[in-house]
């Protein structure tokens, strides 16, 4: 589909109200398999690969105001309406940004695995030496410590299975849309606090040390009327580690 004269590989599924789910670092459209076909039953399902991840070519420099003015344009292409919009890790930033800039668009925010905006200076520094290493074709090692260090614990001994596709995803990003992708998440901006009126919800990981649970905690009672939940034994792959409870969670919230 072309977006903001850019072609972006879009999947739509299912039919009425739509809701926009947008991945994070590393990830694709695929991050939400687990939650489609429920969601699908009651809403037009818009899943982005966001330019420089997945099936998406990246064409110039990337940016969190950039994305945000994707999804804008994408939403403006296939909505009839406010669309109710997930993200996930640097996506939480993105969708942020968009409900603040555009609340034209946004009638509902779910936040998973929240990260800090903008990242703490060792964060920012990790970013960028990550693109460095991705540039480097380092990008299997990159993939491994991802699926070490993002997911649980228990998922890695119990569901096997969703630590690999995990490690597949990002294994499977092109190296420099990568980069560029960790450069974006670098230079994050402050998206400024949630509108109050904005119905949000947040769910992360009992063991999510990249969208740690006091991130999410802090943007709640900043919102005053936010719904929380932190999931045990679950790491910062939310939607991949425990699907059940996030498409349970989405259903009721929407």
């Amino acid at each position: 589909m072309k977006v903001n004269g850019k072609e972006l590989a879009v999947e739509i599924t299912g039919d009425g109200p739509v809701v926009l789910l947008v991945h994070g670092l590393g990830g694709t459209s695929n991050f939400y398999q687990p939650q489609v076909a429920a969601l699908a039953e009651r809403f037009t399902v818009v899943r982005p690969d966001m330019e420089g991840s997945g099936r998406s070519p990246v064409t110039g420099t990337l940016s969190i105001q950039g994305f945000a003015d994707d999804l804008a344009a994408l939403l403006e292409q296939v909505g009839t309406g406010p669309a109710r919009v997930v993200g996930h890790s640097m996506a939480t930033i993105t969708v942020r940004l968009l409900a603040a800039t555009r609340p034209d668009l946004v009638s509902h925010l779910a936040l998973l695995g929240a990260v800090p905006a903008p990242l703490p200076e060792a964060g920012q520094q990790g970013q960028h030496d990550r693109a460095a290493k991705a540039r480097a074709g380092e990008m299997p090692a990159i993939a491994d410590a991802v699926m070490g260090n993002a997911t649980a614990e228990a998922t890695r001994r119990d569901r096997p299975g969703t630590a690999a596709a995990v490690r597949e995803l990002v294994l499977r990003q092109d190296p420099e849309g990568y980069a560029r992708s960790c450069e974006a998440l670098a230079g994050a901006p402050d998206p400024g606090p949630v509108d109050r009126s904005l119905p949000l919800l947040l769910v992360t990981g009992s063991d999510d040390g990249v969208g740690r649970p006091e991130i999410s905690r802090s943007l709640a009672d900043a919102h005053g009327a936010a719904t929380l939940d932190v999931l045990d034994d679950c790491g910062h792959w939310t939607a991949l580690e425990r699907p059940v409870e996030v498409t349970e969670h989405l259903i009721k919230f929407f």
